[in-house]
């Protein structure tokens, strides 16, 4: 492959990567993805590729496909163990975030959501919503009329709206004081506060500090006070779990305020926030090492700030 080629895929691998991580909710997927597309763009006769970009994310969009519909993922996703991977402010992967819409895209609630969506529903909304790209485009890419891609999009809209919590953008300031309120009333035990905290429809995920074959689901405010209560209750069993006492710090995941359990500079948990009306309306606890590798290498990269809590 000459410079010129190798060059120009490397200018759209970023594009590639947030794209495919939107449509996997992967890092380490998404990874895969781009990297089987630039396998392609080697093995490509490159002379007769009019136009790069849109032969890139064509070929990574139907790698993703792929993947998605492959009977690996069909039964971890049929058997409830799967959960997006979190990602910390400031990866490239999260991509574009000029707008709600793309801001919105990334949200581990949207990611979660849009599991309810068959892989082409997702890809067109993704494509269309995210990415801009017009139906005439998305028809071109996935091989379908530009009348499916409305109607596909129409469906997605729908299923994900329907799923959704609260209403617009949050201000990060005020979400980031109500998840230090939140913390707070955890660790103090005031349940009577922590249900106060939640909105009437809340919703929390879990993987079981990643020892859980299912997902744990959580609805009501009084179960999900509850659950969050016993979740960030320090005990010898817990800390030998995490490694040691972990410090808790407040850092941004994939847009949201998250509560980062670390030890020695190592996440060993995190918990995500989507705050709607001054109120916690999503929560999603991960700490299952593989879904975090990513996050952990972004976090170690950095110089964080002090902990809300020294040493739970």
């Amino acid at each position: 492959m000459d410079s010129a080629a190798l060059d120009r895929f490397e200018a759209s691998r970023g594009r590639l990567a947030s794209l495919a991580y939107r449509l996997l909710g992967s890092a380490a997927d998404a990874e895969d993805a781009v990297q089987d597309t630039f396998l392609r763009w080697q093995a490509a006769d490159r002379e007769r590729v009019e136009t790069p970009e849109a032969w890139l994310t064509k070929v990574v969009t139907r790698l993703c496909l792929d993947r998605l519909r492959s009977a690996q993922a069909r039964h971890e996703r049929a058997a409830g163990a799967w959960l997006p991977e979190p990602l910390l402010e400031g990866d490239p992967m999260l991509g574009p975030a000029d707008t709600f819409e793309q801001r919105e895209s990334v949200s581990l609630a949207v990611l979660t959501l849009m599991e309810r969506l068959s892989p082409v529903e997702r890809a067109v909304y993704v494509l269309r919503e995210v990415f801009s790209y017009s139906h005439a485009d998305i028809a071109g890419i996935l091989d379908i009329t530009r009348s499916a891609s409305q109607q596909h999009l129409h469906r997605a809209r729908i299923r994900v709206a329907a799923g959704r919590r609260g209403g617009g953008e949050v201000d990060p300031a005020s979400a980031r004081r109500v998840v230090e309120e939140f913390l707070a009333a955890a660790t103090s035990g005031r349940t009577e506060r922590l249900v106060a905290l939640l909105t009437d429809d809340v919703t929390a995920v879990s993987d079981g500090a990643g020892l859980s074959r299912r997902l744990l689901r959580f609805r009501t405010r009084e179960r999900v006070a509850s659950y969050v209560r016993a979740g960030f209750k320090p005990t010898p069993a817990k800390r030998r779990l995490a490694g040691g006492s972990p410090a808790l710090h407040i850092a941004r995941v994939n847009g949201s305020p998250a509560v980062l359990a670390v030890v020695e500079d190592r996440v060993v948990g995190a918990v995500a926030f989507e705050v709607a009306g001054g109120r916690v309306a999503f929560l999603c606890g991960i700490a299952a090492a593989d879904r975090l590798a990513r996050l952990d290498e972004t976090w170690r990269q950095r110089e964080p700030g002090a902990p809300a809590i020294a040493s739970w």
